[in-house]
């Protein structure tokens, strides 16, 4: 990983921490909201069971992205599931709901970035 410290390194550790607890929070959505997020997974057209699987993947977001061993494996996983995120409300037509998922993408990116 490139030298981040002192300032720096603070913000980078909060911008770490900061994606890992969004994807907490995208786990703990997407399997306990089952009544919130249910029907908008079926009215994308995915099966009644696919918002549990979604929250899975976060949550190995979320505990892959603290540790500088994993982080990779997180900011790539991630970055799938901020693609795929995009891809369905773009797909369906709902724009504005693409912007959420793509600050998070640019987020992981630059997180990506530094590790190079």
């Amino acid at each position: 990983m490139s030298a981040v410290s002192g300032i720096q390194g603070l913000a980078f550790q909060g911008l770490i921490w900061a994606l890992s607890a969004f994807f907490a929070l995208g786990f703990v959505i997407n399997t306990f909201a089952v009544k919130k997020v249910g029907p908008e997974y079926e009215r994308w057209g995915y099966p009644n069971w696919f918002h549990f699987v979604s929250g899975a993947l976060e949550l190995l977001v979320a505990l892959l992205l603290p540790a500088t061993v994993t982080r990779s494996f997180g900011v790539m996983l991630g970055v799938v599931i901020m693609l795929a995120a995009m891809a369905t409300v773009i797909y369906h037509r709902e724009h504005p709901r693409a912007v959420p998922p793509f600050i998070v993408l640019v987020l992981l990116a630059l997180v990506g970035w530094t590790m190079i």
